[in-house]
C-alpha cells in the first residue's frame, strides 16, 4: 500500500468517525422522537459520511473538476435514492406502530374487532404482532361473553332459589303455626309432609354444595377404572323405583361381553352425573314412555354413555342453555313435592356438566325422534376394573 491509499484511508476513516459521532448526537437528541426521524437519520448519517469522505480524496487525488463533479453527483443521487427510501420504510414502521398502539389501547375497553393492519403495509412482524392482539381481543371477548353468561345464571339461579326455598318455609310455618293452634287434626300427616319438605329443601342445599365444590377445582382425588356398563346398571336400579311411580320404564343397552368401557374417574361423581340425568329423564319423560341408557365405546378410544328419554324434544333456543346454572325448561319454577329428583333447583345438569368436565369429558344434548339424547363421552382406559 503507497503513501496516496494510506492518505485516502486514513481521511475516509477520519471523515466517517467526525459524522458518526454526529449522527450519534443527533439520534441522542431525537430519541424521544418518532421512530420516522432516527430512521431518516440513520439514512443521512452514511451518505455524509461518504460525500464527505468521496469529496476529500478528490482534491487529494488532483482529480478533474468534471470527473469529481461527476462522482458526487453519483454519489448524491443514490443518496437520494436511499433517503426516499428509508422515508418511505419509517413511514410504514411508524404507521403500523401507531396501529398497534391503538389496538393496545383500545384492548381493554373494546371488544370490537378493527380489522387488518393498516392497508396492509407493514411489516411482517408488526402485522403479526397486530394479528396476535386481534387474537387476544377476540379471546377477550369470548370470556367477556362467558362471564356475562355466568352472572345472569348466576342471578336466576338465585332467583330460583329463593323461589323454591320461600315457597316450602311458608308451607312449613303453616304448618308449624297448625299444629301450634291445634287446628290441624291428622298431626302425624302433618309432621310427614314437614319432613317431606325439609328433605327437598336439604336436596337444594346439598346441591348448591356441590355445584360451589366442582366450581372450586379441588384438589385432585383419588380415582380409579370404573366401568360404566355396571354403574349404568346401579343407576337404572336406584331409579326403578321412581320410574315406576311415574309409569316409567328405565333399560339399560350395553355390550355384556365387551370389557374395554372403562374409564378413569370418581365411582361416586360418575354415579351422582349419571343419576341426575336419569332422574331428570324420568321427571319428562310421558306416562308409558321409556328411558333408555346405551353404553357404549367410540372409535376414538372414548367411552360413550347417552340417556334417552320421551319429553318431546327440546327447543333449539334452549339446546345451548340446557346445563347453565338454575335453568329449567319447566314453566313450574317449583317441583311437586313428590318428585324424586333432587335437582329441584335447575342445578342437576350444571352439577352433571362439571362433574364429567372436571373428568377430563364432554356432556352434550341433542333431540332425537320423541325425545333427546344427554350424551357423556369420557376417556377410555385400559385398566381393570373394581367391581
Amino acid at each position: 500500500m503507497n503513501r496516496d491509499q494510506v492518505t485516502i484511508l486514513a481521511l475516509t476513516a477520519l471523515w466517517t468517525l467526525v459524522v458518526g459521532a454526529i449522527g450519534a448526537l443527533v439520534l441522542w437528541q431525537f430519541r424521544r422522537r418518532s421512530l420516522r426521524v432516527t430512521i431518516i437519520v440513520v439514512a443521512l448519517a452514511p451518505l455524509a459520511a461518504a460525500l464527505a469522505a468521496v469529496g476529500q480524496s478528490v482534491r487529494a487525488m488532483f482529480i478533474s473538476a468534471h470527473d469529481s463533479l461527476v462522482v458526487l453527483w453519483t454519489l448524491a443521487f443514490s443518496g437520494l435514492l436511499g433517503l426516499a427510501m428509508s422515508v418511505v420504510l419509517a413511514h410504514w414502521i411508524s404507521t403500523g406502530s401507531r396501529d398497534v398502539g391503538r389496538r393496545l389501547r383500545d384492548l381493554g375497553t373494546s371488544y370490537e374487532s378493527v380489522g387488518v393492519a393498516t392497508n396492509g403495509n407493514v411489516p411482517a412482524e408488526l402485522a403479526e404482532l397486530t394479528d396476535e392482539l386481534e387474537s387476544t381481543r377476540a379471546r377477550l371477548a369470548a370470556s367477556r361473553e362467558r362471564e356475562r353468561a355466568l352472572e345472569s345464571s348466576r342471578r336466576e339461579l338465585v332467583a330460583f332459589m329463593s323461589h323454591d326455598l320461600r315457597t316450602p318455609l311458608a308451607g312449613l310455618r303453616a304448618l308449624s303455626e297448625g299444629l301450634e293452634d291445634g287446628v290441624i287434626e291428622d298431626a302425624p300427616g302433618a309432621l310427614r309432609q314437614m319432613r317431606t319438605t325439609v328433605d327437598r329443601m336439604t336436596g337444594l342445599v346439598d346441591d348448591l354444595f356441590e355445584l360451589s365444590r366442582l366450581s372450586a377445582a379441588p384438589p385432585p382425588r383419588r380415582r380409579s377404572a370404573v366401568s360404566l356398563r355396571e354403574l349404568a346398571e346401579d343407576v337404572a336400579g336406584e331409579t326403578s323405583e321412581h320410574a315406576r311411580a311415574n309409569g316409567v320404564t328405565v333399560a339399560v343397552s350395553a355390550p355384556e361381553d365387551d370389557d374395554r368401557l372403562a374409564v378413569h374417574g370418581d365411582a361416586d361423581e360418575l354415579t351422582r352425573a349419571v343419576t341426575n340425568l336419569v332422574g331428570n329423564a324420568i321427571r319428562h319423560t310421558a306416562p308409558g314412555g321409556t328411558v333408555k341408557l346405551t353404553v357404549d365405546r367410540e372409535t376414538d378410544g372414548r367411552v360413550r354413555l347417552a340417556v334417552t328419554d320421551g319429553c318431546g324434544g327440546i327447543p333449539s333456543d334452549d339446546l345451548e342453555r340446557v346445563f347453565d346454572i338454575g335453568w329449567r325448561g319447566d314453566e313450574q319454577r317449583t317441583p311437586a313435592a313428590s318428585s324424586a329428583d333432587s335437582s329441584g333447583g335447575g342445578l342437576g345438569l350444571a352439577i352433571a356438566r362439571g362433574v364429567v368436565e372436571s373428568h377430563e369429558g364432554t356432556i352434550e344434548v341433542n333431540n332425537v325422534p320423541g325425545g333427546c339424547a344427554f350424551s357423556i363421552d369420557l376417556p377410555q382406559v385400559n385398566a381393570p376394573v373394581n367391581g
